[in-house]
């Protein structure tokens, strides 16, 4: 298999807001956050109206793209036998996505993000992660981790406890690793774990141009690339409007980003940017061609609701 993702398995639900629904539920535009109790999540639900319902999960919105690209993929990720953890089985299932993973009556239900789209396209994410926290070293098989080229994580997935040796897991058995840092929130959160990863376990690093920074704590960009460059590992940085770049120890490749775009949504943008990127990675393409495959997929993705194509 050319690629397994292992990730949070959530269903997307998107909801359009205005500005003031963000202030008035003391969440912060453009960044996501967890909430630990069901029914403070019905509440902000029952207020809203739901525009799509869609099976999610950052690295498996990466995966579906891959998939969609040609290449082979499978994904592990935990969801619950509820109503919403077979309509997520079966929206892997119909991308051609193989799923390593056997549903099965949880404690808690499957994973929900309630996806939150302001007027200016940006998304605000509230994440009850549900089942999807509780995986554990059992659910990933070793031999499946060896057989794939490359494994692909994200860090919304690494928690202390069970998700953390799940993680350790997959890291001791697979070929070669790429990862995304996924969220700020989640940088802050394990900075020490983030770093150690970076610098000594991961191969391909993704990551968005803040998260970097805030990895490092650096005060400029500069310093990030100078910080990349000695780690002599593949860094890929997307950087919003000013397009992304990719380092490998001296060899620095940036690209643009394309102008003229009709915006609806920002969700998943950074999902199906690494997904074209590693599209071209496992087939050999320069990394001006990666860079600007991440792009055409992101430029896709933010032109319709949801993070699916």
């Amino acid at each position: 298999m050319k690629i397994l993702g292992i990730g949070n398995a959530i269903v997307d639900v998107i909801c359009k807001v205005d500005e003031k629904f963000i202030t008035q539920n003391n969440l912060t535009k453009g960044t996501m956050k967890l909430i630990f109790d069901d029914k403070e999540f019905q509440l902000l639900l029952s207020n809203l109206k739901i525009e799509k319902t869609i099976s999610g999960g950052s690295v498996a919105n990466s995966i579906v793209g891959i998939s969609q690209l040609g290449d082979e993929v499978g994904f592990i990720g935990k969801v619950s036998d509820d109503e919403l953890g077979s309509k997520y089985e079966e929206g892997l299932k119909s991308e051609k996505v193989q799923y390593f993973y056997s549903k099965k009556k949880e404690e808690l239900p499957t994973g929900t993000c309630l996806i939150l789209v302001t007027p200016d396209s940006e998304r605000t994410m509230c994440t009850f992660l549900g089942t999807a926290g509780k995986i554990n070293e059992n659910d990933v098989d070793s031999e499946i981790v060896n057989n794939s080229e490359i494994i692909f994580l994200e860090g919304y997935l690494w928690d202390e406890g069970e998700p953390k040796k799940a993680f350790e897991k997959a890291i001791h058995n697979a070929k070669k690793i790429a990862m995304s840092l996924s969220d700020q929130f989640c940088v802050e959160r394990h900075k020490p774990h983030f770093l150690d990863l970076v610098k000594n376990k991961l191969d391909i690093i993704f990551a968005n141009e803040h998260e970097m920074i805030s990895l490092i704590d650096a005060k400029n960009f500069d310093e990030v690339i100078n910080f990349s460059k000695s780690l002599n590992k593949l860094i890929v940085i997307t950087k919003g409007e000013n397009g992304a770049v990719s380092i490998f120890g001296d060899k620095i490749v940036e690209n643009n980003v394309e102008k003229n775009l009709d915006i609806k949504d920002l969700t998943g943008a950074g999902d199906l940017f690494a997904a074209g990127y590693l599209h071209g990675y496992l087939n050999n393409f320069s990394q001006i061609e990666c860079l600007n495959k991440g792009r055409e997929m992101s430029s896709k993705i933010i032109q319709q609701m949801g993070a699916r194509l």
